[in-house]
């Protein structure tokens, strides 16, 4: 069952998040953005639950480009719990996903991932999503370096 996520499902996602950047992210700062982006009505945390507990979230953020003079909907984390993988979660939440975006006056969905996600990728690809762009990242923090690692 789809549903879209509240306050109080925060340490769900943040666990999920974790897990797929394979890294512990500072929790005080992840529940500040996570709390503003379910007031704001340009992002949709879409959470896929079975029996209460949370299988997989993925967060969309909608916004109107100048480059494409419309709406366009992308996917910011895309995450399911580890023991229920492969099980077509994902192909749900990324359908649903499709389904808002258009209720939402979007003409195209996009996700960046890292380059180092092979299998995501593929599951992109599957999914009919064309890998058409690059994108490009500079650290503003002092950290730079071109090693390319998840959690990033």
């Amino acid at each position: 069952m789809f549903q879209k996520a509240q306050a109080e499902d925060c340490r769900t996602v943040y666990e999920l998040i974790c897990d797929m950047e394979q890294k512990e992210l500072p929790y005080d700062r992840f529940h500040k953005i996570f709390l503003g982006q379910l007031a704001r009505p340009d992002f949709y945390c879409l959470l896929l639950k079975e029996e209460g507990q949370t299988l997989g979230v993925l967060n969309l953020r909608f916004e109107e480009q100048l480059h494409h003079a419309e709406r366009i909907a992308e996917i910011m984390e895309l995450a399911v719990d580890s023991c229920h993988r492969n099980k077509g979660l994902g192909k749900a939440l990324f359908q649903q996903a499709c389904i808002l975006a258009k209720e939402a006056g979007c003409i195209q969905i996009e996700v960046a991932c890292n380059q180092m996600r092979k299998d995501t990728h593929r599951f992109y690809l599957r999914e009919g999503m064309h890998n058409f762009h690059y994108k490009f990242s500079k650290s503003l923090t002092g950290e730079d370096t071109a090693e390319n690692r998840l959690g990033r």
